[in-house]
């Protein structure tokens, strides 16, 4: 697993009744650097949703299907609903984020949290 790359994860249902948070199996992208020790049992991702209208947040980022990222259908990148996930969440590698939108997605990630 390397950063960019975009796979299938199982977000878990939130206790109580669901706020706003993203669930259920959709693809994310990973965000975490390739770091020398791999003995970490969590990774950092950025969830997606197909509903076009979540474009309307900021810290959001328009990601059209490519063969590259294997991404079925136009998808919006939550950069506000960036979370550490357990690996086991992880379920099969979709393809790569291309690197314009690493750009840009690095960009909001330092936006939103003031780096």
């Amino acid at each position: 697993m390397a950063r960019g790359d975009i796979w299938s994860v199982d977000l878990p249902v939130p206790r109580g009744s669901p706020g706003h948070e993203q669930f259920g199996l959709r693809p994310a992208v990973v965000v975490q650097t390739e770091l020398k020790d791999t003995t970490l049992p969590t990774t950092v991702v950025i969830p997606t949703t197909s509903n076009q209208k979540a474009g309307r947040f900021p810290f959001t980022i328009l990601i059209p299907p490519t063969s590259k990222n294997g991404l079925s259908t136009a998808s919006i990148l939550l950069i506000f609903q960036i979370r550490a996930i357990d690996k086991g969440r992880l379920n099969r590698r979709i393809g790569k984020l291309e690197s314009e939108h690493i750009e840009k997605m690095e960009n909001e990630i330092r936006a939103l949290l003031g780096l």
